[in-house]
């Protein structure tokens, strides 16, 4: 956030610690993001403020307690790493899950061990979806369908990118918990259209070859067929598209109809991204949409 500060704002400003306060921005009114303020920075005429969202806070958290998870859903266990995150220090946080991953496996954290952000990254990796709003977190499954609007080329004026992700593309996942435990667990194969495209991954925390299983179909899920995304990052949505900004969160999806370019797009897309920038001249919305769980599988 740039301000150009006036009247009694320097002094104010002044007094701005990076982790001791939080941005808050409001849209009409209503609160559509906080988090805590990373960097803020001083110039002749101008303040710059850095902020990240309330997951932020968990990447400089450990777990405050050790544990071992057997069959549980990874909502179950996500939920866990938040609460134990937060324990010592809540900065005021909820959680709301949506509705399970459908992914069990088991898992085991220790006492100081590794940072609470990466342990949830990981869940994230195999078959689990997680976002902010405000102070809440949320957890969803990975095809999670949930639409809140519908976009078509007139909404996109200044056109887009539809691009494939080649580099995400995998055909066979190999999955191995700690080196000492000896877990590890696969799925796929060679494809009859694609080949043969391997992957090879730890994730310490993995207890069991079941899990590890189950982490690699997640995986292979999201990674076969080669997953198509739209690219809107240089591209203004329409003022006149039939969506509302605020509903644009991470983790929904919408309806998208493009036949501007020669691969042409009729389905539901995953909202990976979103930017919204507010200037003197009016205010512009990107959003990067990616295929869900669902379509890739």
């Amino acid at each position: 956030m740039l301000i150009n500060p006036s009247g009694d704002c320097c002094n104010r400003l002044q007094r701005v610690e990076a982790w001791r306060h939080e941005l808050h921005i409001f849209r009409d009114d209503s609160p559509v993001w906080q988090g805590p303020i990373i960097q803020p920075e001083w110039r002749a005429g101008e303040v710059e403020i850095f902020a990240a969202d309330i997951l932020a806070w968990l990447d400089r958290r450990v777990p405050h307690d050790s544990i071992a998870f057997g069959d549980s859903d990874l909502t179950d266990i996500a939920s866990w790493l938040i609460e134990d995150g937060f324990a010592p220090d809540d900065p005021g946080h909820d959680v709301h899950v949506v509705g399970p991953s459908r992914v069990t496996g088991g898992r085991a954290y220790t006492r100081n061990i590794g940072q609470t952000g990466d342990h949830l990254r990981d869940l994230a990796e195999t078959g689990l979806d997680y976002t902010a709003v405000g102070s809440t977190i949320i957890l969803l499954p990975e095809d999670h369908m949930g639409t809140v609007g519908r976009l078509t080329d007139a909404d996109f004026p200044d056109g887009l990118v539809v691009g494939q992700d080649g580099s995400n593309l995998v055909t066979r996942w190999i999955i191995a918990g700690d080196e000492e435990s000896g877990v590890i667990g696969e799925d796929g194969g060679a494809d009859a259209y694609y080949g043969l495209l391997e992957r090879y991954v730890e994730q310490t925390s993995i207890t069991s070859n079941a899990s590890a299983i189950a982490a690699a179909r997640a995986k292979r899920r999201t990674s076969t067929p080669a997953p198509l995304f739209i690219d809107t990052e240089e591209v203004t949505l329409s003022p006149d598209a039939a969506v509302d900004v605020a509903k644009l969160v991470p983790g929904w999806c919408l309806d998208i109809t493009t036949t501007a370019t020669c691969r042409t797009v009729t389905q539901r897309m995953k909202i990976v991204g979103v930017k919204a920038l507010e200037t003197g001249d009016g205010e512009s919305v990107q959003v990067q949409l990616a295929a869900t769980g669902a379509e890739v599988r």
